[in-house]
């Protein structure tokens, strides 16, 4: 019938720091489904908790796991196949007392599986074991085939630890060394088959992802539908020890939904803040952009009234260096007359003299 679901809960899952072995880290975000299923294939009881598509918990139950009580709200076992230790914050004490009390009852039947088990399987075992001439192997069960920590049987270490036989009697062994590859065959079948439920199961779990987003709305109207809910059971008092369990339980979830709802405020708000933020930035590097266009223009422009002056103080330049010249070359010629014009003075001077 393969391996089904046999009692469901709700809660946040914890593992413990592998490096100090003292604080716990959370492996969900929030409160997620945590399962036991059954194996009837194979008498093997586990623990199973999917985030999303990630498995967080896969935990076998064996005879020699303890499940502890640490506060109100919270309880934890170790797995030493895992080598972790697993936690779980309920939402409710009641809740706690029930996972603890069915971790009990399928920790139990684990065990009276085992002993059954090892007994079917001694009594299958002896025959072979007397035309072996006393060969001593240990039991096939669950446990040992899946390699619990209380046992780890391989068929090398019981190859090993069997002595020749004469070749008139090797038929039986041999026989039951064919019979223990079938079992060990129907054994990888199961883990295959198991392995395809699975991935199925992860793949509806990836499914359900949008169903999920779609219910967080629906939640809002479930916390208004319960806290009416509340106030009518608060009404009937023939039924008040009912009413304030059931009323604890919806105040939770109520207090839960409503913080989901004021985180996703949150992201929200968050998100319009820097959009605006973004909005404003846009802004300015449009104003600044715009202001160096402006800039650029200008420079342009500067750039050209530069060049005309420059090209006008050039002229002016050669203009004046024309005038020089021209007024050194005037000034020659003055000097010139002014000389000859002495000369003709002294000359005169001297015709008065002489005369």
């Amino acid at each position: 019938m393969g391996e089904q679901p046999i009692y469901s809960t709700r809660a946040h899952v914890f593992q413990i720091d592998p490096n100090t072995k003292k604080n716990w880290v959370p492996t969900s975000k929030h409160a997620v489904t945590v399962s036991y299923f059954y194996d009837s294939t194979r008498n093997v009881y586990r623990i199973i908790s999917l985030d999303g598509s990630k498995a967080i918990i896969n935990s076998t139950i064996t005879p020699n796991m303890t499940f502890t009580k640490t506060s109100q709200k919270f309880g934890q076992w170790a797995d030493s196949r895992a080598n972790t230790v697993y936690g779980l914050g309920f939402s409710s004490e009641h809740h706690l007392s029930k996972f603890a009390e069915k971790f009990q009852e399928f920790k139990e039947a684990a065990r009276l599986a085992k002993e059954k088990s090892q007994e079917k399987m001694e009594l299958t075992s002896t025959p072979s074991q007397e035309s072996a001439g006393g060969d001593i192997q240990s039991p096939l069960t669950p446990e040992s085939i899946n390699g619990t920590d209380d046992e780890r049987t391989t068929p090398e270490v019981t190859q090993n630890s069997e002595p020749r036989a004469e070749p008139t009697q090797n038929a039986l062994p041999f026989a039951h060394s064919s019979a223990i590859g079938k079992h060990w065959e129907a054994e990888l079948a199961t883990l295959k088959g198991n392995n395809a439920k699975l991935t199925a199961a992860l793949l509806e779990s990836t499914a359900n992802v949008k169903q999920w987003k779609q219910q967080l709305a629906a939640y809002q109207e479930e916390a208004e539908r319960l806290h009416k809910r509340v106030t009518e059971l608060e009404c009937v008092s023939s039924q008040a020890s009912a009413v304030h369990t059931h009323k604890t339980e919806l105040n939770q979830t109520i207090q839960e939904l409503e913080a989901t709802l004021k985180k996703k405020e949150e992201e929200i708000e968050k998100l319009r803040q820097e959009i605006d933020n973004a909005r404003e930035l846009q802004a300015q590097r449009d104003s600044l952009t715009q202001k160096l266009q402006e800039v650029e223009v200008r420079n342009k422009d500067l750039e050209g009234q530069l060049s005309d002056l420059e090209q006008r103080l050039e002229k002016s330049q050669n203009e004046q260096e024309a005038f020089r010249n021209n007024l050194k070359t005037l000034l020659e010629i003055l000097d010139g007359k002014i000389f000859e014009l002495t000369e003709l003075r002294d000359n005169l001077a001297k015709l008065i003299e002489c005369s």
